[in-house]
């Protein structure tokens, strides 16, 4: 396979096709306690526990955006991608038969842990593709979008040797601190009470540079529970390792921000700002700037236009274009898995805060992608395939765990 973009479908422009595109502001307050994850881009998402999810409304085209395979003014040209930014080498195939791996995380000598979303199981994978497995986890159930879903490994796991697991049980969805030694041990539930659902579950971990742990909910299909201060749905949450609120969080419990949909991706730059991707609903997907105790408008805007009652997204792409899922950072830009729109997304970051025109890479050729990872050296991107969940075409193989290396030198 060539590092050139190739066309996308249905398009006679290059592959690498540029999403419609940035808006950058950012805001306000609120609170809350929920948890969640998307409809995932796919018609006829089972119905959410605790309320159905009301019809979309058709959000106007965000003013400031640039229309799909456009260049926004100051983005880059479509298919280059910013100066100094990494581009994607040819993929190879680490491991396969895997069976809906949600979540990648890496242990300092370079093994990964993923899970499996519907098995419960906790995978470790080698660099070689050696897959064994960890163990099971206790009182997960997996149904709709809910299961075993996001991990992460404590940045001082060489000394504290900790594991932690968000994952959707019979009646909410949970935060576990394990003690892994070669095994699963000593479960601790650190954080309880979010709200779980048949859609919308959230679900993604991941520790910050701030060394806090940092936590995605969804709304599990009840909009409402976005912008309601007092439930954990809808939110982003920053904890210490025991689940307590941090110092400093602006709402003195664990919720960080507030009014998203579902968000199933976070990351860091290399200055410390923080981006998470959010599914829409018909309409819009986002990338968003994450800031401590901004509104970002849901369910009372999908996309762009909140003025300046609420914080509007840096990118954002037609659902059927994306239904982002993973995100990571590398190489100068972001990283973002597709599930409904199959490919793998780059976001180029020009600084600030700003981004250059995405970059859609080997869209349809891996079918459903569902997790993003980088390298602890930052030299290549583990992702996952999600084609065994119910809503993808499944291919000899899958699901499987695809290893791309970054090429700098562009």
């Amino acid at each position: 396979m060539s590092n050139r973009p190739r066309p996308a479908a249905g398009r006679a422009t290059a592959r690498a096709r540029a999403a419609a595109m940035p808006v950058a502001a950012l805001l306000a307050a609120a609170l809350a306690t929920g948890c969640a994850a998307e409809p995932e881009g796919a018609a006829g998402a089972p119905p959410a526990s605790g309320g159905a999810a009301s019809p979309a409304g058709t959000a106007p085209a965000p003013a400031g955006t640039a229309a799909p395979g456009t260049a926004a003014p100051g983005t880059a040209t479509p298919g280059t991608g910013t100066a100094g930014t990494a581009r994607p080498g040819e993929p190879r195939t680490l491991a396969t038969g895997l069976s809906v791996p949600w979540a990648i995380a890496f242990l300092p000598g370079g093994d990964a842990l993923v899970t499996e979303r519907d098995s419960a199981r906790l995978l470790r994978v080698t660099p070689q593709g050696r897959v064994t497995t960890v163990g099971t986890v206790d009182g997960v159930s997996a149904s709709g979008e809910g299961g075993l879903l996001g991990v992460a490994v404590s940045p001082k796991y060489t000394r504290d040797r900790y594991v932690f697991v968000y994952f959707t049980a019979a009646t909410e969805n949970r935060i576990v601190r394990y003690r892994y030694d070669g095994a699963l041990r000593d479960p601790v539930t650190i954080l309880s009470g979010i709200p779980r659902g048949g859609i919308h579950n959230g679900g993604r971990l991941a520790f910050g540079p701030d060394g806090n742990l940092y936590a995605s909910t969804g709304e599990t299909g009840d909009r409402p529970l976005a912008q309601a201060l007092g439930s954990l749905g809808g939110k982003i949450l920053r904890m210490t390792m025991d689940g307590k609120p941090v110092p400093g969080n602006p709402f003195q419990n664990v919720i960080w921000s507030y009014g998203h949909r579902n968000v199933q991706g976070m990351a860091w730059d290399a200055q410390g700002r923080m981006y998470a991707t959010e599914f829409g609903q018909n309409t819009f997907d986002e990338v968003n700037l994450v800031e401590k105790g901004h509104n970002y408008g849901w369910p009372q805007v999908e996309g762009t236009g909140g003025g300046s009652k609420y914080t509007d997204p840096l990118v954002t792409w037609s659902t059927a274009d994306a239904s982002p899922s993973g995100l990571a950072y590398a190489g100068g830009s972001l990283w973002a898995a597709a599930l409904r729109g199959e490919r793998l997304w780059q976001v180029p970051l020009t600084g600030g805060g700003r981004t250059g025109k995405p970059v859609a890479w080997f869209e349809g050729e891996y079918g459903r992608l569902r997790a993003v990872s980088a390298t602890p050296d930052g030299r290549s991107l583990y992702v996952s395939t999600s084609n065994k969940d119910g809503r993808g075409d499944v291919r000899d193989g899958d699901d499987r765990i695809l290893v791309i290396p970054l090429d700098r030198s562009s």
